[in-house]
């Protein structure tokens, strides 16, 4: 027994729309089937897989009840689609192909914090999804990154303001079948 993997992550939003409408049109997610629960819910899919839900918060009685678990009794749990709501920081992909993410952020006016990981071979993108607040995290691969001369705002020391070939080395510090 043990986990395997991140099954999926549910945002409850005051604007179910616009949330997907961004995780679709900044990160490349597709919009997909889902079964039918009487509320309105969006799946996001990598590939195959649904990883992303979304709904309307606070949109009926029968959607609170269904969400509900059985510890909960008369407290309210609910995010209630507040901005910055605090029930989720952030949401984490690992990803590849920096370049195009890079072009496809900058052309869609998504502005992004850029960091080599301590000690580790990720190179990562971090900016916040500006219908809820969530902050969202890219990871690449660092080779991706050295490739294009791409410097880091922030290394294991701190602010950066050495080049691309200073902070990357040839050699990742960590295999890169450990990320």
């Amino acid at each position: 027994m043990g986990l395997r993997f991140l099954e999926h992550l549910l945002i409850l939003t005051h604007d179910p729309e616009g949330t997907r409408d961004w995780f679709v049109e900044n990160l490349g997610f597709r919009n997909g089937y889902h079964p039918e629960f009487g509320f309105p819910v969006y799946w996001l899919y990598i590939g195959e897989q649904d990883v992303i839900h979304i709904g309307k918060a606070r949109y009926s009685n029968h959607q609170d009840t269904y969400l509900k678990t059985p510890t909960d009794g008369d407290k309210d749990f609910s995010a209630a689609g507040a901005m910055g709501s605090g029930r989720i920081d952030h949401l984490c992909l690992n990803c590849e192909g920096i370049e195009e993410f890079i072009d496809r952020l900058n052309k869609n006016g998504v502005e992004f914090s850029e960091r080599k990981a301590h000690n580790s071979n990720l190179y990562q993108l971090f900016m916040r999804e500006p219908i809820n607040g969530i902050k969202v995290e890219l990871n690449f691969a660092w080779h991706e990154a050295a490739r294009i001369g791409r410097v880091p705002e922030w290394t294991d020391a701190g602010e950066n303001d050495k080049s691309a070939a200073d902070v990357m080395t040839k050699e990742a510090p960590v295999k890169a079948s450990t990320f």
